[in-house]
């Protein structure tokens, strides 16, 4: 079959490789229809790692997928040869103290779709997956959708994970497509009005057009004063979805007192810094987010019951044999581009 695989640093090959098999009665080959090209695809590709995960060459990255099944093992009862499903990129151990505490993300033993000395990636023609980590989607759930619940399933639980929702006021900085994937379904489920900030004024007019009640540019505006002045009180919580040290410091001054701060993003540097003063007086929470836990399903059904349009992340569509020049628009983020697609015939 064919694979596209890294071979270096900005370098991408499409190559042959053997045809992937069913090993074990859990396994469920799947012929790829749909990936989403995700920022942690783009680090492996510009810098070959993000902290201490280091690409060897070649590698194939890519988790975001949806695809349909082409064959079972044989103790394999909620998914058969036909079906389409969404991919959960995550395999947990189940055996572990985390596991069994129903923290299956941060699994002691975990192997993740396309992260390096765990399991290749999903940008090949066909790939196996245990049973676990396929998920039957409804027929009106399109391939493209299925896979967009990848990164909507890291929002929602983000969301999850802070305060709840109903008549809060939140701030989101960097509007990208884990950004996007924060504010619909924190609006969906009961914020009333969310800020998004972001350095490309084409995801500011998306976001929008999305439901955001404010957008600014941290480049041209004070992002600031711009919030404090709408919402003198501060808001109730901010969810850093770039990685970024401006929108933290950014985020401690917008943030009301007893205000929660969610880290999501993924940043290019090993250290952040807080201004210990602000952080203190204001009892400020800080929580990490690490991907999403139990929230894939959660996803799917926001997108089937259209609480919002996950579509509108998609503004890119490629072919499989045109996946490096999907890789170096997301890069170089060229044209607008929020999320890229690479989508298979058949």
């Amino acid at each position: 079959m064919k694979a596209m695989q890294l071979t270096g640093i900005r370098k991408m090959e499409m190559v042959d490789v053997p045809d992937p098999e069913i090993s074990s009665d859990n396994d469920v080959l799947i012929k790829m229809l749909s990936i989403g090209v995700c920022g942690s695809d783009i680090h492996y590709y510009v810098s070959g790692k993000i902290g201490r995960q280091t690409v060897e060459y070649p590698f194939t990255v890519g988790h975001e997928g949806a695809g349909r099944v082409v064959e079972t093992g044989s103790a394999v009862t909620h998914v058969k040869p036909g079906d389409r499903i969404a991919i959960e990129p995550a395999m947990p151990c189940r055996e572990c103290d985390q596991c069994k505490a129903g923290r299956h993300h941060t699994c002691r033993n975990l192997r993740f779709l396309g992260c390096p000395k765990q399991a290749e990636g999903c940008l090949s023609e066909y790939i196996v997956m245990p049973e676990t980590s396929c998920i039957k989607i409804s027929d009106h759930v399109s391939m493209v959708e299925a896979a967009l619940s990848e990164p909507l399933a890291i929002g929602v639980y983000g969301v999850k994970q802070s305060i709840p929702m109903t008549g809060a006021k939140i701030g989101v900085l960097g509007a990208g497509p884990i950004g996007f994937s924060v504010f619909m379904p924190a609006l969906s489920m009961g914020a009333p009005k969310a800020y998004v900030t972001d350095k490309i004024d084409a995801r500011l007019e998306l976001a929008q057009k999305a439901g955001a009640s404010w957008t600014g540019n941290p480049d041209t505006s004070d992002i600031v004063s711009g919030i404090l002045s709408a919402e003198p009180l501060g808001l109730d919580a901010v969810f850093d979805c770039c990685g970024d040290q401006e929108a933290l410091d950014q985020a401690i001054e917008i943030l009301k007192p007893g205000g929660k701060l969610m880290i999501i993003g993924i940043p290019e540097f090993d250290r952040f810094s807080f201004p210990v003063d602000r952080l203190r007086h204001k009892e400020i929470c800080i929580q990490n987010v690490r991907r999403q836990c139990e929230c894939v399903q959660s996803a799917l059904e926001m997108i089937e019951k259209k609480n919002f349009d996950v579509n509108v992340m998609a503004t890119h569509h490629f072919g499989f044999e045109e996946t490096k020049e999907a890789f170096d628009l997301v890069a170089d983020y060229k044209d607008g581009v929020l999320k890229a697609m690479i989508e298979f015939s058949g």
